[in-house]
């Protein structure tokens, strides 16, 4: 008997060279490497990505044009509208990412964000159909030239809209937090792994974006809004099916410590806060007796370094901070200035989905006498260039670069930001010029007081500012996206994830903000503003070379921020 209860137990905990540290598996058993985790799970967590974003963007790539055709809004609100929604679907995920860390975990989050997307998705549906029966009765109606939405329908179109921005603030940083997690860092062949998985995460990323460009958004322009939102509601109900497919394949985190990584760090900074006037002998002092040698993060931030000591400036007086705590903290704060220094980026970002999609829209747009492309999938172009370049970047770039620098990524992820950053400085020199040109070939032809006349230009004139803000992206998205994710403690890795994309949220935000400013200030007197609704008359130029500005300052600071970083402890750059 117990002969052959031992065989059980030996056939069902996996051996101890094969178990995975500090992961267990769907019912909370020791975890085998060779049959969990890895790409084989990756591959489940890669496809539900894919049709998340697929449904994401077949949503905000075309909304500017929803807003101001069915619905009827003028250029600038609907820019602003845009960028309100996409910032604040940008900085939910702060809230998904402390829900997962601290209470859900990312596996149950994602199924909760996926079942609120699906709902947001099929309200946006209805909204839509309803809309397009309405504006069926308003044509055959008798000397009615023109129909604005009722208001319920804009009410519903704007809650349905925002439910989708709240699942995908728990659904973005969780899923790929999760996809990472599924690589063992202690391993060194799945460590090597987890760096490309970034990269092919990206690209599967873009996958989905570039398909939802070019059907999705053909879709909603010449056949239905209902039909053009409705295949994305689908689709997401498959990928949460997919998602849970996966789940006995998967690898679970398990926290090594019970005390919440938000209470530990923001203790750090309490206790640092009392011990403001303490000597900074008792400090060094301190540091000696617990072990701890001089090294270079210990001297940043040394204000922190005083929740070393309890209240009456001694460790024995009450609770203090260990040397862990006090590093997480300084983990958090050192990503700051580079936070802070990548918000113009996010506002050049945001651009690609609103005043270049507008300025697509009085392009030619034909590629056959009979077929021309929709404005919004342009931006499919960034896509395609993404999908294009990240194997080139992986296999061919990365390993001349690893030949050089002797890292494992072949550059530093600061180094990868950077070039992106001012790659996309150059897409907006390269912005602002060709729409010069476009004003130019509109006076040219007399069409300066036509607002809907078609610009005798080739729309592809616009590719080249597309296609470099692609490969802009494969170094400074996917930079963020693995810088975020491996600079914060282990059990914050969500936060570091939302925190990446709160850079996009809060760029939005200020993108709105800049463009209602300017469009205050531009159109008083009777004159035409910056983001006139005759786009002939308006002046986007002026805006593309003010965030050009913008890019060439915030790139000077970032480099700045960028020499001083301290990486943290794990050895990774």
């Amino acid at each position: 008997m117990d002969i052959a209860t031992a065989a059980i137990s030996d056939a069902e905990v996996p051996l101890l060279n094969d178990v995975v540290e500090g992961s267990v598996d769907f019912k909370d058993r020791p975890v085998s490497r060779s049959k969990s985790g890895g790409w084989r799970s990756a591959s489940f967590i890669i496809g539900v990505e894919v049709a998340e974003r697929f449904a994401y963007y077949g949503i905000s790539s075309n909304l500017i044009s929803y807003l101001t055709g069915p619905l009827g809004q003028s250029t600038a609100t609907a820019a602003e509208n845009v960028n309100l929604w996409s910032g604040t679907a940008s900085l939910l995920p702060l809230l998904g990412a402390f829900l997962a860390d601290s209470f859900l975990g990312r596996y149950r989050m994602i199924i909760a964000a996926s079942v609120l997307y699906i709902l947001g998705l099929g309200c946006l549906t209805l909204s839509a159909l309803v809309y397009s029966l309405g504006s069926s009765d308003c044509e055959n109606a008798a000397n009615n030239t023109s129909c604005s939405p009722p208001r319920l329908q804009i009410i519903v179109f704007f809650f349905s809209l925002y439910i989708v921005a709240l699942g995908q603030g728990g659904h973005k940083p969780c899923v790929q937090a999760f996809g990472a997690d599924q690589f063992d860092e202690q391993d060194p062949e799945e460590c090597k792994a987890k760096s490309s998985f970034f990269n092919w995460w990206y690209f599967s990323f873009c996958a989905g974006v570039l398909v939802a460009l070019s059907v999705l958004n053909y879709i909603q322009d010449n056949l239905s809004w209902g039909l053009g939102f409705g295949i994305p509601c689908i689709v997401m109900c498959l990928a949460l099916i997919v998602f849970l497919l996966g789940s006995f394949t998967y690898r679970f985190r398990v926290n090594s410590d019970e005390i919440s990584p938000f209470l530990r760090i923001g203790h750090v900074f309490v206790r640092a806060a009392r011990n403001w006037h303490s000597n900074p002998s008792a400090i060094s002092m301190e540091a000696e007796a617990q072990g701890v040698l001089p090294y270079e993060g210990f001297e940043q931030y040394k204000f922190l370094n005083k929740a070393l000591l309890g209240s009456k400036g001694s460790s024995q007086d009450s609770k203090v901070c260990s040397i862990t705590d006090i590093e997480e903290a300084k983990a958090v704060l050192r990503l700051v200035p580079i936070w802070a220094t990548c918000l113009i980026y996010a506002v050049v970002f945001s651009q690609s989905s609103t005043l270049f999609t507008k300025q697509g829209v009085t392009m030619d747009r034909h590629i056959t006498s009979t077929f021309q492309i929709p404005p919004a999938s342009l931006q499919s172009l960034i896509s395609l260039s993404i999908v294009l370049f990240i194997p080139i970047y992986d296999r061919i770039l990365v390993p001349i670069a690893r030949s050089i620098s002797r890292k494992p990524s072949g550059i530093s992820m600061l180094q990868r930001i950077g070039s992106g950053i001012f790659l996309s400085l150059l897409s907006m020199v390269i912005a602002a010029l060709v729409e010069r040109k476009r004003l130019a070939t509109a006076v040219e032809h007399g069409l300066v007081d036509d607002p809907k006349a078609v610009v005798p230009m080739s729309v592809w004139w616009l590719a080249p500012q597309y296609l470099l803000f692609g490969v802009s992206d494969v170094f400074t998205m996917v930079g963020l996206q693995e810088f975020f994710y491996d600079q914060v403690p282990t059990e914050l890795r969500s936060i570091g994830l939302a925190l990446y994309l709160s850079i996009f949220g809060v760029g939005s935000f200020i993108s709105s903000f800049l463009i209602s400013v300017i469009e205050k200030y531009t159109s008083g007197s009777g004159k035409d503003s910056w983001f006139s609704d005759n786009l002939n008359r308006a002046h986007i130029d002026y805006f593309y070379w003010l965030l050009a500005g913008f890019s060439a300052v915030a790139f000077i600071a970032y480099v700045y921020f960028a020499k001083s970083y301290i990486y943290n402890r794990k050895g990774n750059v």
